[in-house]
């Protein structure tokens, strides 16, 4: 540990826990089905794990990695991982047996907890995974271990309830990895600190106004960014952890009304789905509702849907590199008495900087000149501050080709308004130049997220004899809706430039990653599979 200072204590995630243990041990901290853990008790549960590590020879510096949906194991290890000075890998649960099995294997994970619902995932041939020392079966939905070890509860029993001390020197120590999803290659391990997980958890409940009194619902998975951070966010104020094991819209209607809940973060698929649920459109919640977006915007019909209901949606941005959302569409009050439609078009916006991120342009990625603030000229948007990740894990070229500059590049092609609210256009790899013109696919999609006919779209660049590429619209129409391709096209003639409108349109489901999030790649291999497409 270092030397005691006056003014100077290391900051770290882990901490938030051991203070609201003491100011209030008799708190719900945490609720899981009939399972409920008050501060106290999940103080003493988190020092049984970290000293059960720790007798396994678990320390500062191992790697430690979870297989595991949204339940309290997950949220355990949020703290007594990073406690002991170890890493912590929260594994993407709808991955693939080899995905999964690379990571644990890249990261060197010396311990691995699964999920017996999830074990088909971990390899268990001898000599696949030689650098896992233990092995811990989470006992959720039955009895089974399908891994060669004992049960979480009876790991944790091996521990002591005794407050373990904070083994975390270095602010800029490895807390957690969280891996990409590996759209263009194998999956990159991001790593968080301690320092940059302290204060974009800050950051998150400074944005979505938490308090004390909020009950948090897990919708948004741990896995992904450590949970944007609230893992530790909502820790820090004290709040109510609502776990999830399924994300599924009877059963997130059924929590808000019995557990109070009063905030959850989503990516839109997720409102999708609540906002087309059985009887929602007359639903109002016991308690008003902050939600957290992130990716595509939603369409303005979910926006007022879910809004209706009794909650307010916000948008934010960010990347798994950034620890989830580094910038947010902070709302002013002159916006309230705004059209609906004009106030979509607002909260579709990327936004600003949070308050503890502070730094965010829209440059020329050649020259790193900010873009003009004239709300069309196209730039990248790039990031640095606290929020940043130190790099990529036995990756230092991929790491110096995001850090080009200066600051981290995030690959979203944006433009800046005059008043200095950045707004995504697309991602280099999804604009598309047909004839010499640049189209930008998320602004096709959000004209088509306006007829009544569409419930979700997604638009990519296919090939043309003519023009190179032009624009094509995947679309799942709403229910009991039969829109037709020419119905889809000659909306977009009517309300965008008709060079802009989609070529074809293809309707059925669309391929998403475990987050929500629509993966293009998929439907750009395909429809370019044998040809080759650079974008510069």
């Amino acid at each position: 540990m270092p030397e005691l200072k006056v003014n100077f204590d290391v900051l770290s995630p882990v901490k938030f826990l051991i203070r609201s243990a003491e100011v209030y041990p008799d708190k719900v901290a945490v609720v899981y089905g009939d399972e409920r853990y008050t501060y106290r008790q999940f103080y003493e549960r988190v020092n049984r794990l970290a000293s059960a590590l720790i007798s396994r020879g678990i320390g500062k510096g191992d790697k430690v990695a979870f297989v595991c949906p949204n339940t309290p194991p997950m949220l355990e290890a949020h703290y007594a991982v990073p406690m002991i000075g170890a890493a912590l890998v929260s594994v993407n649960i709808r991955l693939s047996f080899p995905e999964v099995n690379y990571i644990l294997d890249h990261s060197d994970a010396k311990a691995v907890f699964v999920d017996n619902e999830f074990g088909h995932l971990v390899s268990t041939e001898p000599g696949d995974l030689p650098k896992v020392e233990t092995l811990v079966n989470i006992c959720d939905l039955s009895d089974e271990k399908p891994l060669n070890g004992p049960s979480y509860s009876d790991f944790l029993a091996t521990g002591s309830p005794e407050p373990v001390t904070i083994d975390v020197d270095d602010e800029y120590q490895v807390a957690t990895i969280n891996y990409t999803s590996g759209t263009t290659g194998r999956p990159k391990g991001v790593m968080y600190h301690h320092r940059g997980a302290y204060l974009n958890a800050i950051g998150e409940m400074l944005e979505c106004n938490f308090t004390h009194d909020s009950v948090y619902l897990w919708t948004l998975p741990m896995f992904h960014c450590n949970g944007w951070c609230f893992t530790w966010g909502v820790t820090a104020m004290a709040g109510t952890h609502v776990c999830l094991r399924q994300v599924a819209a009877g059963e997130i209607f059924r929590l808000i009304e019995t557990e109070g809940v009063s905030h959850l973060c989503a990516a839109p698929t997720v409102l999708i789905t609540m906002a087309n649920y059985p009887g929602a459109r007359d639903y109002q919640m016991p308690r008003r509702m902050e939600i957290m977006t992130a990716g595509a915007p939603p369409s303005p019909t979910i926006i007022q849907t879910i809004e209706a209901m009794g909650a307010n949606i916000t948008h934010t941005y960010g990347l798994t590199e950034v620890y989830g959302p580094h910038s947010v569409c902070a709302w002013k009050a002159e916006w309230n008495d705004l059209p609906l439609e004009e106030k979509a078009k607002l909260k579709a916006r990327q936004g600003v900087p949070y308050i503890i991120a502070h730094y965010m342009d829209v440059v020329d990625p050649k020259t790193m000149t900010p873009v003009p603030r004239d709300g069309a000229t196209i730039g990248e948007i790039v990031m640095r501050g606290n929020n940043v990740m130190l790099g990529y894990y036995k990756d230092p070229e991929a790491t110096a080709t995001a850090f080009a500059g200066g600051w981290f590049h995030s690959g979203d092609l944006a433009v800046m308004h005059p008043d200095n609210y950045a707004q995504i256009m697309d991602r280099k790899k999804d604009i598309i130049i047909s004839g010499g013109e640049n189209i930008s696919t998320v602004e096709v999609e959000n004209v088509i997220y306006r007829h009544p006919d569409v419930l979700e779209v997604a638009v990519i660049p296919i090939p043309d004899p003519k023009w190179g590429e032009v624009p094509k619209a995947f679309v799942v129409p709403r229910d009991g809706t039969n829109p037709t391709a020419e119905d889809i096209i000659e909306f977009c003639k009517q309300n965008l430039a008709r060079f802009k409108a989609p070529k074809a349109v293809e309707f059925g489901e669309l391929p998403k990653t475990a987050t929500g999030k629509i993966q293009k790649f998929k439907l750009r291999d395909r429809e370019w599979a044998g040809r080759d497409r650079r974008v510069n």
